[in-house]
């Protein structure tokens, strides 16, 4: 079980957990949305487009097609953001924002990790600028995200560096495990997406968390274990439980992500007013 202390004359283990649905009940980028308009990093109809993409991402999830469609969206929206601006407005609305939707089962599962003596590792889809901060709210050790191309003007150019997606989060995975030494057959993974079926895989105990029709699918094919997460709560209002203090976010991959917390909902904008005429 998770609460066996790590033998560390073995080598040594962790436990990767994707975040959007799996750590936090909504996307982690999405969230951001009203925090950017206010911010004045995005318009009205920008905004209205991230709460419709936060419903379908909520209700169904997203395939890989949408996926791919949002990362273009979000690239070509997210060029010209200055990062500094990105980074404040991310840290001065983190915990309003994101400390509320973290599931509290999930947050048992990284203390009982912590307390094996396996490093946490964070690994989403999502820009560091946002993933980097939730990761050191949740005591991560490690933090793998997507990257966008900064200019010398310190502003977004639109450009992918590094796109922590698919088989490519799977590929970080086994590149931490040859840097930190990680025995990945002895090593934790939880997803709730059919896209990370590469990252869950890879490791010796994978487990399907909240997992879209696809991926229970294939855990049950599989024998994966299926976990069920639905109690959002404040992290505070746990600390009266906790046995592990948190530990600083180390970052591996950092990058934008922020620019992924607006996505696709400007024609939900256009058929409400044109439900109104």
């Amino acid at each position: 079980m998770l609460w066996v202390v790590e033998n560390h004359s073995l080598p040594r283990t962790a436990a990767f957990f994707d975040l959007d649905k799996t750590v936090i009940a909504k996307s982690s980028t999405l969230t951001f949305g009203k925090s950017f308009y206010q911010g004045g990093l995005i318009n009205r109809r920008a905004a209205l487009r991230t709460a419709y993409a936060q419903f379908v991402f909520l209700t169904g999830g997203a395939d890989h097609d949408q996926m791919e469609r949002m990362r273009k969206y979000l690239s070509a929206l997210c060029r010209g953001w200055n990062v500094q601006q990105v980074k404040e407005i991310v840290a001065e609305t983190l915990h309003d924002l994101i400390d509320p939707i973290i599931y509290d089962e999930a947050a048992s599962l990284i203390e009982e990790h912590h307390s094996a003596g396996r490093d946490v590792v964070i690994v989403s889809t999502s820009g560091a600028e946002v993933v980097e901060p939730i990761g050191e709210l949740l005591g991560a050790d490690r933090v793998v995200a997507t990257r966008m191309v900064v200019g010398d003007d310190g502003c977004f150019t639109g450009e992918v560096e590094y796109y922590a997606y698919g088989p490519t989060k799977a590929e970080a995975i086994r590149e931490l495990a040859q840097s930190e030494g990680y025995d990945l057959d002895r090593c934790f993974a939880y997803s709730d997406s059919a896209t990370d079926v590469p990252m869950l895989e890879s490791v010796g105990h994978p487990h399907a968390v909240n997992p879209d029709r696809t991926l229970r699918r294939e855990a049950v094919a599989r024998g994966w274990p299926i976990l069920d997460f639905n109690r959002p709560v404040r992290l505070k209002q746990r600390l009266p439980t906790l046995s592990v203090p948190p530990r600083p976010a180390l970052v591996v991959a950092a990058a934008v992500g922020a620019a992924a917390a607006t996505a696709g909902l400007v024609w939900y904008a256009s058929r409400r007013k044109a439900a109104t005429v």
